[in-house]
């Protein structure tokens, strides 16, 4: 199996999802990861989710989704005790993650330049809405919130229904994509010159890179996005998304032969013949009539039948489905985007992401079920030379 970061140890001090997705790719290549949770709390998603039963048993979906691969170790760092045997763990660590608000790390005495002196080559990644620096810094912030911010929700809806924002919390995910990919460079960076590497990672920052072309257009020649609905960002009248008799198609036909393509799918090679649509520039200044006449051949068939004559004649198109019409394909199995991992609470099998790419043909999922709350604290603790009678004192202490 594809495991290059065996060997690692990742000290994964975050909740909810950008940050424990990060640690989930890491986990998923390999790596030894201790989820750092507070002891009889967890993290705050761990009762979230769309089955109350596993909500209350402090097992939720929302948890279970990027927490497969991870070991619970339970911490009170409020308590003194807490802290010192978070910072005897990170002497053996190659990873330190947090998604606190910036300056309340180094108010827990749990900062950079404090773990890089315990540990020289830290790769220590910190998750914020803001990221560490500008006047922004200090504030918190939810996925929805960053997605307002971003300016893609004023690009996401039309002029009759206002700003929309995207329906998953993608800004969250990517997130975590960006800072597992920052991480494994990082490690690179350590070995390459024996120094900790201190990785700020921000949610706005994401979402930027998200709509980089957009950006680039705007700081460049001033182009200011408007809504664009379901149309393709080419803005060609021959893709964008077109009403069949049972729902919506998406259709890709923006250069002269995909457009050809379309004609042939269509079933209608004169379109490509009429002087109005003969060549890109043509199709733009007569749009309008193209559009009318597109629009009246799709409402003839249903969506699937247009995708499937369409993908015969080389023209992207697709039907616009619901997640569970996609889950159903059988190229969803074939590409494996989540994979069942069995455990002993109803439903018995949890369907979580896989990585993100195929290695040499094959899937990597996830291997272990999500970690009960603190269900590894013993073991670890005992590796760091602590008796029963040590953990008898600490769970009184509340410090575990």
């Amino acid at each position: 199996m594809f495991q290059p970061l065996s060997g690692l140890r990742v000290i994964d001090l975050t909740q909810v999802l950008a940050g424990p997705y990060a640690a989930y790719q890491l986990a998923l290549m390999g790596a030894e990861v201790l989820k750092i949770e507070t002891p009889g709390v967890g993290d705050w998603s761990r009762d979230k989710g769309h089955l109350p039963g596993l909500n209350a048993e402090g097992m939720g979906l929302t948890y279970l989704t990027q927490n497969a691969n991870k070991k619970s170790v339970t911490l009170n760092l409020k308590a003194a005790e807490g802290v010192d045997i978070l910072k005897r763990l990170v002497r053996d660590a190659d990873v330190f993650i947090e998604n606190f608000r910036p300056g309340t790390i180094r108010r827990l005495g749990l900062s950079f330049d404090v773990l890089r002196e315990i540990n020289p080559r830290i790769v220590y990644c910190s998750i914020s809405a803001f990221g560490q620096d500008g006047e922004m810094s200090h504030r918190p912030a939810y996925d929805h919130v960053i997605q307002g911010m971003s300016g893609i929700m004023k690009t996401t809806g039309t002029v009759d229904t206002g700003p929309q924002k995207v329906g998953a919390p993608y800004v969250d995910y990517a997130t975590g994509l960006n800072a597992a990919f920052a991480i494994v460079s990082a490690l690179h960076e350590t070995r390459r010159t024996g120094e900790a590497v201190h990785l700020d990672v921000a949610m706005l920052d994401t979402s930027m890179l998200l709509m980089a072309s957009l950006v680039t257009s705007h700081l460049t020649g001033g182009w200011m996005p408007k809504p664009a609905g379901n149309e393709a960002w080419s803005q060609s009248p021959s893709s964008g998304a077109f009403e069949t008799a049972d729902g919506l198609l998406m259709v890709a036909a923006n250069n002269d032969r995909q457009f050809r393509a379309l004609c042939a799918g269509l079933g209608r090679p004169d379109l490509c013949e009429d002087a109005r649509w003969r060549d890109a520039e043509a199709r733009q200044e007569n749009a309008a009539a193209l559009r009318a006449e597109l629009v009246s051949i799709f409402r003839t068939r249903s969506a699937l039948e247009w995708e499937k004559a369409l993908d015969a004649a080389g023209a992207p198109a697709a039907k616009v489905r619901s997640l569970d019409e996609t889950l159903a394909e059988a190229h969803a199995a074939t590409r494996a985007f989540a994979y069942p991992v069995h455990w002993t609470r109803e439903p018995h099998d949890i369907h979580l992401p896989t990585l993100g790419f195929k290695v040499n043909g094959e899937v990597v999922p996830p291997t272990v079920a999500p970690p009960e709350l603190g269900a590894d604290t013993p073991a670890v603790l005992k590796e760091l030379g602590y008796t029963d009678a040590d953990l008898c004192r600490l769970a009184e202490q509340a410090v575990i």
